[in-house]
């Protein structure tokens, strides 16, 4: 069994989170997987390469969502796989009130249509579906394949199932209206199997489970799992820690993780929220985040005190702001907010960003940025379902993958920059590569008050406008 001890102190000057249900571990194999025509062309191959199951789940969805490469729809990918006799089971979120809630957003909340359409394809996959009581999000999006086998691998992140948005390129061509920037992580060794425990902890606690319409085909087959006995072997040399936010009350089997601690689930957890502000107080040079809500008090006052003893600091938003940030901009409520983000812009070395694509003629596709990822130091990063926002700090159920592992980082730098600059960072270190960054970006921030052609794809915003 290993020390998360010994292992805390090799991670390096960044700590872990210690209140949570998963420790840190080492023997890993990361993979971030940028943007979501290559991150569901890697997590179909690995659904097609599976011997026994695949586990998935599921918060935003629209059925005929397609797979890249002529795969046909999400349900046709698991459908496959359940043809040859894999062990398919998916974990869909359920918010009967959602249309009230999100006019916009859709899901996949098991309803009669839902059912009918299910019988329909005479769908073999098992399926449960997850409530929110307080109508909060189930927002993790993981994918598990041969859960608990030697191969195991797991694949963790925040990317939809929309056929509008979600499966974009890299390159994020022009015309292509309404693209998402996102990503993922794949995940090989023994922190896979802390995606395992997850699932297992939701799929048996799992709130219609005992409802005839809150699980398919019905409550015999879609029975509960085991919780995992051992962990996946050593697959690499990258340390990864699971983290995740759940509300208290919403699960209560607290059987640990193998090799952890058990942990009071019922109590709820708040890991996400811990490692990202340790993260931040422990970053010495540079900070580089990605997220569709810059909406946590408590992450904006970690940023002013990390500028304020000297760190580099750039957040990529959507050009668009997100509704429930332009909502608040009308709040009087949130004013003390909003005067936070606006002293960031007193820094030089802080810059709030977007990206978009320029179609010429002065004007430009914006690229929502829907990814949830920090950077630290080229030390340190994490990726998963977990927004910038209170929310999803301390009410929607999120899971994240953090890793140390410098080359690792640093490749994903250079990789995401290499997008968003149109230029190659790979000889700048972490600081170097966010100043070229904030002169890049401000720079497109003029030519585009100018009706110009942008360098790259990142301009500047100015935080006091931000949402307006």
């Amino acid at each position: 069994m290993s020390d998360p001890q010994a292992e805390i102190q090799d991670a390096g000057h960044v700590p872990p989170a210690r209140a949570g249900s998963y420790p840190i571990r080492t023997g890993n194999r990361v993979r971030p997987l940028v943007d979501g025509r290559p991150a569901f062309r890697r997590i179909c191959e690995a659904v097609e390469a599976a011997r026994h199951s695949v586990f998935v789940t599921v918060a935003f969805l629209e059925r005929d969502v397609p797979m890249p490469d002529g795969r046909g729809s999400f349900f046709d990918v698991l459908e496959g796989a359940a043809g040859r006799g894999v062990e398919v089971r998916a974990l869909f979120w359920r918010e009967p009130r959602l249309h009230e809630l999100e006019p916009d957003s859709t899901h996949f909340p098991g309803d009669a249509e839902d059912r009918a359409f299910l019988r329909a394809r005479s769908s073999s996959f098992l399926a449960r579906w997850d409530r929110h009581p307080k109508s909060y999000c189930h927002h993790q999006k993981s994918w598990l394949i041969d859960a608990g086998d030697a191969g195991e691998v797991a694949f963790v992140g925040g990317i939809n199932l929309l056929r509008s948005s979600s499966l974009t390129s890299p390159e994020h061509p022009a015309l292509e209206i309404g693209q998402d920037h996102d990503v993922y992580v794949e995940v090989r060794g023994p922190a896979a199997t802390d995606v395992h425990h997850n699932f297992v902890q939701r799929w048996n606690g799992a709130s219609e489970a005992s409802r005839p319409d809150g699980v398919w085909p019905n409550a015999e087959t879609a029975r509960d799992l085991e919780f995992p006995a051992l962990l996946s072997p050593a697959a690499g040399d990258v340390a990864v820690q699971m983290t995740r936010t759940v509300m208290a009350g919403l699960y209560r089997d607290e059987t640990a993780a193998p090799g952890a601690k058990p942990f009071p689930i019922g109590e709820g957890e708040k890991s996400c929220l811990e490692q990202y502000l340790a993260a931040i107080a422990a970053a010495r040079e540079a900070i580089y985040l990605e997220d569709q809500a810059i909406g946590s008090p408590a992450i904006v006052d970690a940023l002013a005190a990390a500028l304020d003893r000297g760190v580099d600091v750039l957040f990529l938003v959507p050009g668009n702001a997100h509704p429930a940030f332009v909502e608040a901009r009308r709040d009087p409520r949130a004013a003390f907010f909003f005067e936070k983000l606006a002293e960031l812009a007193r820094f030089e070395r802080f810059t709030l960003a977007a990206i978009a694509g320029s179609r010429g003629d002065g004007h430009y596709d914006e690229i929502y940025v829907h990814a949830k990822i920090m950077l630290v130091d080229d030390a340190w990063a994490t990726i998963g379902s977990t927004n910038v926002a209170e929310r999803s700090f301390h009410n929607d159920t999120e899971l994240n993958a953090s890793f140390w592992h410098a080359e690792t980082v640093r490749n994903f730098r250079v990789e995401l920059l290499r997008e968003h600059l149109a230029r190659d960072t790979t000889t700048l270190d972490a600081r170097g590569a966010l100043r070229l960054f904030h002169e890049l970006a401000r720079g497109n921030r003029k030519r585009r008050a100018l009706g110009q052609r942008l360098e790259g794809l990142a301009y500047a915003v100015d935080p006091n406008e931000y949402g307006t």
